[in-house]
Formats: C-alpha cells, sequence, structure tokens
C-alpha cells in the first residue's frame, strides 16, 4: 500500500469546495447521517444488524455478589480416595464396620455422585445428590443430611 505522503487538503487549496461538489453539501453532522450513533434505529439499520447487533435489547443481568453463594462439592470418588488418608489423620471415625465422616468439618457442603464407592460410609453433609444416595446406599452406606 502506497502512503499519500501530502494530506488531499492540500491539493485543493483555494478551491473552495476541496473536491466534494458544492461547498454547502458537506456541511454539518448531517452529511454524515447524524453524530455517533444517531440512527442505528432508523437510517443506519444495516449497520447494525452487521457490526452492533447486540447494540439494542437488554442481554441478561448480574447478581450482586454478595447474593451468589458457591457451594464447594466433592466427587464420591475423590471422597473414597480421601477415606484412608483422613482416617490417618484422625478426621474421621470408624462405627462399628464403616467409617463415619462430616463433610462440614472438611470445608464441603455437597456430594456429588460421580466416581464409585468402595467402603461402606455414612456421609454428613448439607447437600447430596440423587446419584450420589443411591451410590452410597448401594455400597451399604448411608448419607444424612445436616445443618
Amino acid at each position: 500500500m502506497v502512503v499519500r505522503k501530502r494530506k488531499k487538503v492540500i491539493k485543493f487549496r483555494g478551491k473552495r469546495s476541496y473536491g466534494y461538489g458544492s461547498h454547502k453539501k458537506r456541511r454539518g453532522g448531517g452529511s454524515r447521517g447524524g453524530r455517533g450513533k444517531a440512527g442505528l434505529h432508523k437510517h443506519k439499520w444495516t449497520y447494525t444488524v452487521k457490526y452492533d447487533p447486540e447494540h439494542f435489547g437488554k442481554r441478561g443481568f448480574k447478581r450482586p455478589p454478595e447474593v451468589v453463594k458457591k457451594i464447594k462439592a466433592i466427587n464420591l470418588k475423590e471422597l473414597d480416595q480421601l477415606v484412608e488418608k483422613l482416617l490417618e489423620d484422625k478426621l474421621v471415625e470408624r462405627e462399628g464396620d464403616k467409617i463415619k465422616i462430616n463433610l462440614l468439618k472438611l470445608g464441603y457442603e455437597k456430594v456429588l455422585g460421580s466416581g464409585k464407592i468402595t467402603k461402606p460410609l455414612i456421609v454428613e453433609a448439607k447437600f447430596f445428590s440423587k446419584q450420589a444416595i443411591k451410590k452410597i446406599e448401594e455400597a451399604k452406606g448411608k448419607a444424612i443430611k445436616y445443618g
């Protein structure tokens, strides 16, 4: 691309209209269809459709951050892997042949059903997914809603 060394205006010095016809024709914002985003709903509609389709209308909302509550969850497979370590650290206790886990003390609120469980567990948590309850009970354990 060739770079123009001199401004086009320089070429038309002394010509009054600078190559744009009558000097009345290029006056004011009206010659560009209004200033700024004026006319996007009217005569610049094709521009809106092509280049700025998100300009009009509402697109959802954002809740203030204090309203959004993040629930910390754990999957069954992670829980199954952690059990041995938790027993060593004495963060969980045995009740007969079952192991009792209070997830609120460990910082979790919800149990999700991904993975398999190999030991019978008594799990205390605020929330359980349906699949998690089903898998815990299949492993001869118990899901206790707590808090």
